[in-house]
């Protein structure tokens, strides 16, 4: 046993990281849980589709809306205890869910606002907790640290989590939502243990204008976080487009039903736990740059594999190595972005990094609905691999700025 976690979790990355860790494994079990049980309680008051597809829009504006804010918060305020505070709202909004559910006064619009409320805590709490791992963990450590980090997430909130939120709501309504408040509970006492070493004051007053503002001119004036930053928003635009459509591609093109389109999803995420548990070895025998060339090449075959084939095992394999690749992509990310950006710059860089990622998804998404009513099912992933293609090869020789990035990191530790 003690062999399995010094493997887990180094000795050497300190008992802070293991509180970390624990934390946020527990918090994604919690998110996980909601994954299912949102849209089923969308479904059970509603079947308006409009209706449907604003409750997931809700839980998505939010990171447009406050994401910027978010990161100044985290640049400016205990960070540890804006992550406590932010999942203890996350937990008393779902404490008043459940109670309308037991009491039966629920309607679409109390669901709805909901959804809503628990997305802007959610991206405080996302934001200020990606800031805290550079803190108690050395940069020579990130990439294993972030990899321990995304196993959570991988198993939490995409494997474990659906399945016993979607269990739980047909023992009961009420029930998902009280077990994820108590995982969120749970994740505060956790986090609450953490030691965090002490940060000096901001010698400036807070302002939200120029707080933005200066995260953006560090970003831009980085290269490896700039090229970092577009390469994320422009593949989510093409990435958004593809998956748009993915559960009528797997039900209409593939002919797999509901129950196939599910098993896309957790095949991908079977390939995701291959990928994180193997990062120790992969970041030990390539750099991170070419780590990055190759996972690129990989998304865009991938969209070219999903507009010929029509073939049901063949896209599953298909998936599984995306799979690798999303959740190797997102370690490695991560990793370039918290070894380069100084500590003051944590939240504010990497709200702005997120705040990319969901605004070249939900453009991504709007795109594939109207090319798939135009040119058909395949038409999404046919302008998804010939656009990353052709953005592959404008940010080719521009990679180079993150394989550089994680020379300096190395030299430096």
């Amino acid at each position: 046993m003690s062999r399995t976690l010094e493997a887990v979790f180094p000795a050497r990355m300190g008992t802070p990281f293991r509180w970390l860790v624990g934390s946020s494994w527990m918090s994604n079990l919690g998110d996980g849980i909601l994954v299912a049980a949102g849209p089923l309680l969308v479904a059970s008051q509603t079947s308006d589709p409009l209706l449907v597809a604003l409750a997931a829009l809700l839980q998505r504006l939010p990171w447009l809306l406050f994401g910027l804010y978010a990161g100044v918060l985290a640049d400016r305020l205990d960070r540890r205890l804006v992550v406590i505070v932010a999942d203890l709202i996350r937990a008393a909004i779902l404490v008043g869910l459940t109670l309308t559910l037991v009491t039966g006064v629920v309607n679409v619009g109390v669901v709805l606002t909901a959804m809503f409320l628990l997305g802007v805590a959610e991206v405080f709490a996302d934001v200020t907790t990606g800031t805290l791992l550079p803190m108690v963990v050395g940069k020579a450590d990130l990439g294993i640290g972030n990899a321990r980090v995304m196993a959570g997430f991988l198993t939490m909130n995409n494997l474990a989590g659906p399945a016993i939120g979607a269990f739980l709501f047909a023992a009961g309504t009420a029930w998902p939502f009280a077990v994820q408040a108590l995982c969120l509970a749970l994740a505060v006492v956790l986090l609450s243990r953490m030691a965090v070493p002490a940060r000096p004051r901001p010698e400036t007053p807070s302002h939200l204008r120029r707080d933005v503002a200066e995260g953006w001119r560090w970003t831009w004036g980085n290269a490896a976080v700039r090229t970092l930053t577009l390469t994320i928003v422009t593949f989510n635009v093409t990435w958004g487009a593809a998956w748009s459509v993915l559960v009528l591609y797997a039900t209409d093109t593939l002919g797999m039903g509901p129950v196939g389109f599910g098993l896309l999803t957790t095949v991908s995420a079977l390939g995701g736990v291959l990928g994180t548990f193997g990062y120790d070895w992969l970041e030990r025998h390539a750099s991170l740059g070419n780590i990055m060339r190759v996972g690129l090449i990989i998304e865009t075959l991938t969209h070219l594999g999903f507009a010929l084939t029509t073939t049901p095992w063949v896209a599953m394999v298909i998936m599984f190595v995306f799979g690798v690749h999303a959740f190797v992509w997102g370690t490695t990310s991560r990793t370039v972005r918290m070894r380069a950006v100084p500590m003051e710059l944590q939240g504010r860089v990497g709200s702005l990094y997120m705040v990319g990622v969901f605004g070249g998804i939900v453009a991504g998404q709007a795109l594939g609905g109207v090319i798939a009513k135009i040119w058909g099912i395949t038409g999404p992933f046919w302008f998804a691999f010939v656009g990353s293609a052709l953005i592959l090869a404008l940010i080719w020789r521009q990679l180079v700025h993150i394989e550089h990035a994680d020379d300096e990191a190395r030299a430096e530790v």
